[in-house]
């Protein structure tokens, strides 16, 4: 039999020249930039999707608590759900509209005092004197402030996306089904039931992790904004909120808001900040370790370890809105890896069809 191999010469080809190997080397590295760019304002626009599937699960969960009490139409409970939040947000704007700005505007006039008078006590004692000399050396205070500059400006790029997000919660909250179907379908038969059992766990687990996270919320801004005011900390409304707010973020976003109070505290004296770092940390541990286990039964049980990492690596990726849906998507990630990988490999487990026993420790 002939060999039909293919000679050196002719596998080979032409020998490219020094110049067309660079060019061709330049191109590679601009496609392999181009493909990294798209799949990281790809990623973002997927963040957004899950922001608005999540808004979605909140109206669906809405719904069936009215349809459950009332027995009435599901389209009529749907209506409810989405007409009647937009109205209760925009009555609480409306009443608390004025309130909330006049603080903030206190608020940013009177923070920047605040800290450099925190920074005169500080500067009495020898260890504070060491403190500010570090931030003050090489530009730590200039890197930090910048940091900061950069994560409000990602916040309010964040808001910006609200709009769109909004709407796209609305619409999959119209025809849930249409978009549930679709995914279904580009599976094969054989894979068709793992999709939708996928699909219906996702579901729970991010119900779950909504409800208690929107309860963790509600508590912590009446707590906080409780105790605030009996303490006699100025501005108190928008601390509270601002505490809500910070909520979404786990780990973290719990320390960032305690500092503007216990900042604000020391202006009267150091035993009125003591309290108020108490009331943050003893209402932090009552909403993180009682409250959200109680309501988060549905979530997947998540390593705290896991959580920090996922934050870390989302908020690097994507900013406020990768942190924010951190804990989320990294449910999403766990079930798809327990659907698709772990049941494969160890078939001899029973078949549990909850989503999980445990809430996500992710405060």
């Amino acid at each position: 039999m002939p060999d039909t191999k293919p000679t050196p010469e002719k596998a080979t080809g032409k020998e490219l020249t020094y110049i067309e190997k660079v060019w061709h080397t330049v191109a590679i590295v601009a496609l392999l930039v181009v493909a990294i760019l798209i799949a990281r304002v790809a990623f973002n626009v997927l963040l957004m999707v899950l922001a608005g599937a999540l808004i979605s699960v909140y109206f669906h969960g809405l719904g069936d608590m009215i349809e459950r009490k009332t027995h009435w139409n599901r389209k009529v409970c749907m209506t409810i759900s989405v007409g009647g939040s937009f109205l209760i947000l925009g009555t609480l704007l409306w009443f608390m509209g004025t309130t909330i700005q006049g603080q903030i505007a206190i608020l940013s006039e009177s923070l920047p005092e605040t800290i450099a008078n925190f920074k005169a006590k500080l500067g009495t004692s020898p260890l504070g004197a060491k403190v500010l000399e570090y931030f003050d050396e090489d530009g730590n205070s200039d890197k930090m402030f910048t940091t900061a500059r950069s994560f409000f400006n990602t916040s309010f790029g964040v808001l910006g996306n609200i709009y769109i997000i909004m709407f796209l919660g609305i619409f999959f909250s119209t025809h849930p089904s249409l978009y549930k179907d679709g995914i279904i379908k580009l599976f094969p038969q054989q894979n068709k039931p793992m999709a939708k059992k996928v699909i219906d766990r996702t579901s729970q687990a991010l119900k779950g992790w909504l409800k208690g996270m929107m309860l963790s919320m509600v508590l912590i801004f009446i707590m906080i904004g409780t105790g605030l005011s009996i303490i006699g900390i100025p501005v108190a409304l928008v601390l509270a909120l601002l505490t809500g707010l910070l909520k979404l973020i786990p780990n973290f976003g719990s320390l960032a808001a305690m500092i503007p109070g216990v900042l604000l505290a020391l202006t009267k004296d150091l035993n009125t900040a003591i309290i108020v770092a108490l009331l943050y940390m003893v209402s932090q541990t009552i909403v993180s370790n009682i409250v959200t286990p109680l309501i988060q039964k549905k979530m997947i049980n998540i390593p705290p370890a896991l959580t920090i990492i996922s934050q870390v690596l989302m908020g690097v990726l994507s900013g406020v809105l990768g942190i924010i849906l951190a804990v989320p998507l990294l449910s999403i990630v766990i079930i798809l890896v327990d659907e698709i990988y772990v049941k494969k490999i160890n078939p001899e487990e029973p078949d549990d069809n909850e989503v999980g026993a445990k809430t996500a420790n992710s405060d």
